[in-house]
């Protein structure tokens, strides 16, 4: 700032006098009107020539004033955005260049523009003190006519702000690698945006691509994405030091990176800014923005790609972050999934799991396939409490156990009983947290976990199926004429309540074209739904299901397998799909509208149909039900089983009068025998014409006869029901026990007065 030195200490005292001398410094920027300034962060103190002080609006004098003093001169927003742009170039250590308002004593009115460039100097590094020494120059706004890219003030910083906002709300909502760099491209930056840009990473001591856009050179067999971090390259060097690098022209970047040049001159670029990303004071890669017009990178303009390099970093390692994790629960949840094994012959298998949409990816939900020593097929499908770790840690226990209880011939009771043993047993005792009662008077540290689960052992040369039931939601078949029905199925509670539970097994027969479908809950209660509704909504699909799906786009990170014969049962296949995508949508980064992604709860599902001839199909409509002497209340459960198999039946007083036989007979072995009651019904015909054959079947020999039940009888009406109302019946003793039958005819009048085919003598009778 001193300007009384000699001449020889001034830097001209080679010049002989008067032959070519310089004039003095001060005398030059008194002719551009420059003035010089020293600006003291440590002591608050700014020391001004008298041009300096002038532009301020000062005394025309040299002077040293108070940093309150000068700021009461400047503009309030530009005051404002000194701090910023100083610490800009302290970390770059470049020039700090801004364009400043200053104001009347009042502060009311502008009375010029100035221009500052100053030169930020630290003394100690450890230390956030630092001197400013530079020059105020006076500016005029550029007019309306000026170039769109020329730095500007005023409305351009409100534009400004305007962007980053709107540009860290967009990177925040970014969830993927990808996303993020879709985003840093369509950024349209206030008055100037880059055409194309690039993120680079480290791979040891090598650099790496991680994305780039409008650069279709990148690549991994693109020289850059090899080189090592020691090459004279700028993203390199931005990894190397942590500071940014800004080359204006092609001249500027032949220059300062000769070896480089012909890399980055076929992309006819005319300005470049590499700016760290960097996270928590650690740099995590480069991010080159490219122009192709000329950028002379303004402290503005500087300002805003710092700002967009810092949401940058932030964006990508949240994306990273998020990445590991799915990467690390999708790759654990898939090898707990198991592969449905080679083909089964006489059926087809498709199965599909979809991880729950928040958090960790990772949840309680399972299927297998097992195949038992007897050479029958066993499948199971089970969902442990919780969407966490540990219930994928205790979903990969209880799956290997139940694998290990059926691979030694266990039959469905034994093996959900031993399973329920097994899990009580694993989680009895595990706290979690502070384990001091004085910290957790109401024990809530301790952590029990249940499962549900349904286990099937099938028989592919039959079709028998006999199911155990462990608190798990009850399978549902969709017969080869589209009809479907929810079997209802004898079941205890979910495994790991009570150690001693008991889990009866039900038998029943899938024909050929016939499909069950197992699942969890999430299934069904997906979007709001309980199970009564869910139910509707999944029965509503299978019903409508012609073999093509209305999606066209997978709805999520499905884990799929599938057994049978190669392209016999892709239709199989595409059912799958349509459950689980009608019941969470498409995933909201696919399409938006109404579908969007709704992924509460982790999906299992299973389909297992049992294959045949296509003229075998949809000639019989065949359910088959057991009702347990210690299950009554189950009779009603038959009662609405027979009406949906007879959904639609054309006279609905035959539906009525079916339905009351079959309580009737159900109800008669319950009361008057000491076995089960099993329960066949079938329908086979055409539309219109078709014939309902039903058969009770018990262990008891004895067999019904007729009565003439009084008024006030409570019992012996089964057979004169029997005679008014089928068209014919009839009772068949087998070498243990009997079966009784009636059979009803689509479109034929009533059966009242028809003869029917008695019993033959009986020993006991129908109660009322």
């Amino acid at each position: 700032m001193r300007t009384d030195e000699p001449r020889e200490q001034r830097g001209d005292a080679s010049l002989p006098p008067g032959q070519g001398a310089l004039p003095p410094v001060e005398d030059v920027l008194a002719a551009i009107a420059t003035g010089l300034w020293r600006w003291d962060n440590a002591s608050g103190t700014v020391t001004l020539d008298a041009e300096a002080a002038r532009l301020l609006g000062l005394a025309p004098r040299a002077q040293t004033t108070t940093e309150v003093g000068v700021r009461s001169r400047f503009h309030p927003v530009d005051w404002n955005e000194i701090h910023g742009i100083v610490q800009l170039a302290v970390a770059e250590g470049t020039l700090a260049e801004a364009r400043l308002r200053i104001m009347d004593e009042q502060g009311r009115h502008v009375l010029r523009t100035v221009r500052s460039r100053t030169k930020p100097v630290v003394h100690d590094s450890s230390s956030t003190a630092y001197e400013l020494i530079g020059t105020l120059q006076e500016v005029t706004e550029p007019g309306p006519g000026a170039a769109a890219r020329a730095p500007v003030t005023g409305d351009w910083r409100r534009s400004r702000e305007a962007f980053l906002l709107d540009a860290g709300r967009a990177l925040a909502e970014a969830r993927s690698t990808e996303e993020v760099l879709r985003v840093a491209a369509g950024l349209s930056m206030p008055g100037f945006s880059p055409d194309g840009l690039a993120v680079f990473g480290s791979s040891g001591d090598r650099l790496t691509v991680v994305g780039h856009h409008g650069h279709h050179g990148y690549g991994d067999d693109d020289p850059l994405a090899a080189m090592p971090l020691d090459t004279d390259y700028p993203a390199a060097e931005v990894l190397r030091t942590g500071r940014a690098v800004y080359l204006s022209s092609p001249q500027e970047y032949r220059r300062r990176y000769p070896t480089t040049w012909p890399l980055a001159s076929r992309f006819k670029r005319q300005s470049w800014a590499f700016l760290p990303l960097t996270v928590a004071g650690r740099t995590m890669g480069a991010w080159m923005a490219a122009f192709t017009y000329p950028v002379s990178f303004t402290p503005d303009e500087r300002s805003v790609l710092t700002t967009v390099a810092r949401m940058l970093a932030q964006a990508l390692s949240r994306a990273g972050v998020a990445e590991s994790e799915r990467e690390l629960t999708e790759g654990l949840q898939r090898s707990m999934m198991p592969t449905l094994g080679p083909e089964i012959p006489g059926m087809s298998v498709a199965a599909r799991y979809v991880p729950t949409g928040g958090g960790l990816q990772v949840g309680g939900d399972w299927y297998d396939m097992i195949p038992l020593p007897s050479g029958r097929i066993a499948f199971v499908i089970g969902d442990v409490q919780g969407h966490d770790v540990r219930a994928a840690g205790l979903m990969g226990q209880l799956r290997i156990a139940l694998r290990a209880y059926a691979s030694e011939g266990h039959r469905p009771d034994a093996v959900l009983s031993r399973a329920t043993r097994f899990l009580s047993g694993i989680t009895d005792g595990i706290t979690y947290g502070s384990t001091d009662t004085r910290d957790d008077p109401d024990h809530t540290a301790t952590d029990p976990r249940f499962a549900t689960c349904l286990y099937v052992e099938a028989d592919p040369a039959t079709g028998l199926l006999e199911i155990a039931r462990a608190g798990h939601p009850e399978p549902v078949v969709r017969m080869s004429d589209g009809t479907v029905l929810q079997r209802p199925i004898a079941g205890g509670l979910p495994l790991g309540i009570d150690p001693d539970a008991d889990y009866p097994t039900t038998r029943l027969v899938l024909d050929t074209g016939e499909t069950m479908l197992i699942c969890t809950d999430g299934l069904i209660e997906t979007g709001g739904h309980d199970l009564e509704t869910g139910w509707t909504r999944i029965r509503r699909i299978l019903e409508n299901y012609d073999g093509f799906s209305e999606y066209a786009e997978p709805a999520g990170p499905e884990y799929e397998a599938r057994s049978g014969p190669s392209g016999a049962d892709d239709d199989l296949e595409t059912l799958a799909d349509t459950l689980v995508q009608a019941v969470h949508g498409p995933s909201s980064h696919h399409t938006t509208g109404p579908l969007a992604d709704r992924r509460e709860d982790d999906i299992a599902v299973l389909l297992l149909r049992r294959t045949g001839h296509p003229e075998e199909r949809a000639r019989i409509r065949r359910t088959m039900l057991t009702i347990a002497q210690a299950e009554p209340e189950r009779v009603a459960g038959a009662r609405g089983h027979l009406r949906d198999l007879l959904h639609d039946w054309a006279d609905d007083d035959q539906v009525d009068s079916a339905v009351l036989l079959i309580s009737e007979m159900i109800t008669n072995v319950l009361v008057h025998t000491d076995g089960d009651a099993l329960l066949v019904a079938e329908v086979t015909g055409e539309n219109g014409t078709r014939r309902l054959r039903a058969e009770v079947t018990d262990s008891s020999d004895d067999l019904p006869h007729k009565r003439h039940p009084g008024e006030l009888a409570s019992s012996g009406r089964g057979l004169v029901l029997m005679d008014l109302l089928a068209h014919r019946w009839g009772v068949d003793p087998r070498g243990e026990g009997k079966s009784i039958w009636f059979e009803l005819y689509e479109g034929s009048a009533s059966a009242e007065g028809a003869p029917g085919e008695g019993p033959g003598g009986a020993a006991d009778a129908f109660s009322a």
